[in-house]
């Protein structure tokens, strides 16, 4: 009887042991990710003068950016399509490899490793008329270690999609979901 224990026991630890190392395997490719993230910190180039107003203050600087591939969410009211929210994937390269975070409404950016920003919208420019927007942002709050602590300012640019559905929606509070995708910059304050 004390052979099953001992065997029991044993498988345990060699369980938890596993489940350790594969979670610690995680922590590390998301870090990887997150690093190649931030490997290229040159500002994005913006349309001037159309888009000059996107710029972010100086004394900032581009800490990282990500790869957006996702949907905006809108709302039939009985006239118009309302905006609900964002919901995308972010990731460390164009070729949507790495996933890094996520983001939604808020808006909300947010690692995989927990930490998150949210923003407000300042300023927006309209490059492309078939996409939405390209917004420049600023920090409201940051929570919890790694990419998003400190971040001051987020610029959405590069973006395809995403518009309002162009005809009425069968009833009132149905929702549709459009393709889109972006960038995402995030600066921090230089030291």
């Amino acid at each position: 009887m004390n052979h099953l224990k001992t065997n029991h026991s044993s498988s345990f630890h060699y369980l938890s042991l596993r489940m350790m190392l594969a979670a610690l395997a995680v922590l590390a490719f998301t870090s990887i990710q997150l690093a190649r993230a931030g490997a290229d910190n040159r500002a994005p180039d913006l349309p001037s003068p159309l888009c000059d107003r996107l710029q972010v203050q100086p004394g900032n600087k581009v800490a990282f950016h990500v790869y957006a591939l996702g949907v905006q969410i809108y709302r039939w009211n009985g006239t118009s399509w309302d905006f609900v929210a964002p919901s995308a994937r972010l990731f460390a390269d164009a070729e949507y490899h790495g996933e890094v975070g996520i983001h939604y409404a808020g808006p909300t950016w947010e690692s995989h490793s927990g930490g998150k920003v949210v923003a407000s919208r300042l300023e927006s420019c309209a490059p492309d008329p078939t996409a939405i927007p390209w917004l420049l942002l600023q920090k409201i709050s940051t929570e919890g270690p790694g990419i998003f602590d400190c971040v001051t300012y987020i610029q959405r640019v590069n973006t395809s999609g995403g518009l309002p559905p162009s005809g009425p929606g069968p009833f009132i509070g149905a929702e549709e979901e459009v393709p889109y995708t972006a960038e995402y910059y995030f600066y921090r304050a230089q030291n």
